[in-house]
């Protein structure tokens, strides 16, 4: 039994269909006729198309029962169109294969593309690091070439104060440059307050750092003539300190005696309480007589 699937066919398929004739006991297949006016579809045409569908299916059916079967050509165009529509589906097929292919290049292409991303951000993290470091070493490399560079012998402001507390605020800050500046405020303005007091902070930078040698020279330095300034009863104490720490006990008893003899009466009970410890720590025997300064 021949099926159609619907009544709303093309209306070529239908031409073709219904110009199968039964004519006597066999079958003839009627040429396909001219082209006519498209049709205008409503609900009565199609039922009218629907009904002689039926018939159709009808009377190829009692021709199939009686042994007389009905031969059906397909119109060409409809085999051409068919043909056209395998080509297409192919081709659709591969279009799909190939989107499959690129949709597949893509995740692996992302996939590295993130990997990238993840190596060039830890790669410039390790740049940063090595700039850094770079930066720090380049750093160090001035300043150790600053610090041993021979001491300057030339005032940086052309005024020795100003030159001194230059060097006292960056001595707070910065010791090792601190101690150039001191020394530079020496060898500019030798023989002046301004240097005797450099002598004086130079060697407590000195203590600071562990070298009490060098803080003993400097607070010998500061300290010759016995002057009268008001750091001078401190920096005799610093002295005798700096001389027990480098084993010359005789020596440091011999700058408290000092202190007691030039600086005891006119400084402060803080200092003169703290001679006092330093004569009873250092085991010196009692001074014979105060004598005042010289």
């Amino acid at each position: 039994m021949l099926k159609f699937s619907s009544a709303l066919r093309s209306r070529k398929l239908m031409a073709a269909a219904l110009g199968v004739a039964l004519v006597g006991g066999g079958t003839v297949v009627v040429a396909q006729t001219a082209p006519m006016e498209p049709i205008q579809w409503d609900r009565r045409r199609l039922e009218q198309l629907d009904r002689n569908v039926r018939r159709l299916e009808r009377a190829v059916t009692q021709r199939n029962a009686a042994g007389q079967p009905v031969l059906v050509e397909p119109d060409p165009e409809v085999v051409a169109l068919q043909g056209r529509v395998g080509i297409m589906d192919r081709r659709l097929e591969d279009m799909e294969a190939t989107v499959r292919r690129v949709n597949a290049d893509l995740e692996r292409l992302t996939f590295a593309l993130d990997e990238a991303n993840r190596d060039n951000a830890a790669l410039g993290a390790r740049l940063r690091d090595a700039e850094g470091r770079v930066r720090t070493l380049e750093a160090a490399a001035e300043r150790e070439a600053e610090l041993n560079s021979p001491i300057p012998t030339t005032s940086p402001t052309g005024d020795a104060a100003r030159d001194l507390a230059a060097a006292v605020r960056l001595a707070a800050g910065d010791p090792a440059r601190g101690d150039r500046a001191l020394q530079t405020v020496i060898a500019a303005w030798p023989d002046t307050p301004q240097a005797r007091e450099a002598h004086s902070r130079l060697g407590d930078l000195r203590v600071s750092a562990g070298d009490h040698a060098g803080a003993v020279s400097a607070y010998a330095s500061s300290l010759q003539g016995w002057p009268t300034t008001p750091w001078a009863a401190a920096t005799t104490l610093e002295l005798a300190a700096a001389l027990n720490e480098t084993d010359r006990k005789t020596q440091a008893c011999g700058a408290l005696t000092e202190f007691a003899n030039r600086y005891a009466e006119a400084a402060s009970p803080a200092l003169r309480t703290r001679a006092a410890e330093l004569r009873t720590r250092f085991e010196c025997p009692a001074p014979r007589s105060a004598r005042r300064g010289g």
